[in-house]
């Protein structure tokens, strides 16, 4: 019992391991080391996983190892992102488990944020908000920002199953003892390694929800970014591998509420980067991306998903085989100066959505053009 005047004694800072793959970045690598090694949060232990890199990442690395011993160097032949942060993860001893990429910067409170909210509720892991950074100013993403409004604290997918659509490994905070006991770790060989692995973390645990922005996501300029490589088939093959296992985990929870908003607004949410690139594209390019769609969506069409109306047409002209079709609608979209006009229905159109509207789409007019299904070009009430 403690006797009176004594003072009690804070328990010590949990340390975080903070995994970062660097490969080919040596000119992003010190604002990195630099955000994370500015943390408020002082117990820290960052591995530094130089991925084979080619350039003078590890040098630069060494470096900060050699002025700070909370930063270590792992190194490994180059075997992609996922391999580098599975190698990083075994070499970390920290309570608690961060990822943070090594072109991105951590504002100086996140991690304290983040490790403040698990303390408090004991969940399994913790997600913060992010912005984009592109060199003209930082921005929240819209659905970032809808989806960590309000906060919440304990939550899990059966209750909130949109917000797996968070899928970035990197503003999340994870208890080091329930990510072993659960078995995660990231698909190695392939790109968008995030998505599924997310998935099985939201889906077997509890997690925290904040509305605090914890982390600072760079958009390079040059193009050299996995996100900016969408037209490529590697990129679209990795995309189709990673959805499909994301969406099998879904199945195999079992929750038929969880996996219909999964499919609708989490799974079909990143479709529209990949319509964008229709106009143009190979033939190879085209029979994926339609062979994604049919197999994902096979039993449930686009037209019931959560993409906005242009694109849940275009997904269904995909679902059809209407290449030329969905090209034209593309390129159409891609040279519009405001929003997708809207046209109010006839006396005894079908109104499937009930609101009286469809999207007026004057490149599927005309007698040589096939007839659209009116469900594809439904306004729903809340768009209108």
């Amino acid at each position: 019992m403690r006797g009176p005047g004594r003072l009690r004694r804070r328990a010590p800072e949990p340390l975080v391991s903070v995994v970062v793959p660097a490969y080919d970045v040596a000119a992003w690598l010190p604002a990195c080391l630099d955000s994370l090694l500015a943390q408020t949060h002082r117990a820290l232990e960052v591995v530094v996983v130089d991925d084979g890199s080619p350039d003078d990442s590890a040098a630069v690395a060494a470096s900060y190892a050699e002025r700070d011993r909370r930063v270590r160097v792992v190194r490994r032949p180059n075997g992609g992102l996922g391999a580098a942060r599975n190698t990083g993860t075994a070499a970390t001893t920290g309570e608690l488990l961060m990822f943070v990429d090594s072109d991105d910067v951590v504002p100086p409170d996140a991690v304290a944020t983040l490790v403040s909210s698990l303390r408090a509720s004991g969940s399994d892991f913790a997600v913060g908000s992010c912005v984009r950074w592109t060199g003209e100013g930082l921005q929240e993403p819209p659905w970032m920002r809808r989806l960590h409004h309000p906060p919440r604290r304990g939550a899990t997918a059966d209750e909130h199953p949109e917000l797996m659509g968070d899928v970035f490994a990197w503003n999340k905070l994870f208890r080091r003892s329930w990510w072993d006991a659960v078995g995660l770790s990231w698909p190695e060989g392939v790109r968008y390694e995030d998505q599924p692995t997310t998935t099985r973390a939201y889906l077997a645990g509890r997690f925290d929800v904040l509305d605090e922005v914890v982390y600072h996501w760079r958009i390079r300029a040059e193009g050299t970014s996995i996100t900016q490589q969408r037209s490529t088939l590697a990129d679209l093959a990795d995309r189709r591998t990673t959805k499909r296992d994301a969406w099998a985990a879904v199945r195999a929870h079992g929750v038929g509420a969880t996996s219909a908003v999964y499919l609708d607004r989490v799974l079909a949410g990143d479709l529209h980067r990949y319509f964008v690139e229709v106009p143009g594209c190979d033939d190879a390019w085209w029979e994926l991306l339609r062979a994604m769609v049919l197999e994902l969506w096979s039993e449930r069409s686009l037209v019931h998903s959560g993409l906005p109306p242009v694109h849940r047409l275009t997904g269904w002209l995909v679902e059809q085989g209407r290449r030329d079709d969905a090209a034209a609608v593309m390129t159409w979209f891609a040279g519009l100066d405001g929003p997708v006009p809207r046209a109010t229905l006839g006396p005894g159109e079908p109104d499937p959505a009930g609101s009286g509207l469809r999207i007026d789409v004057p490149v599927l007019d005309g007698p040589t053009v096939a007839p659209v299904d009116p469900l594809a070009l439904a306004v729903r009430p809340h768009e209108a």
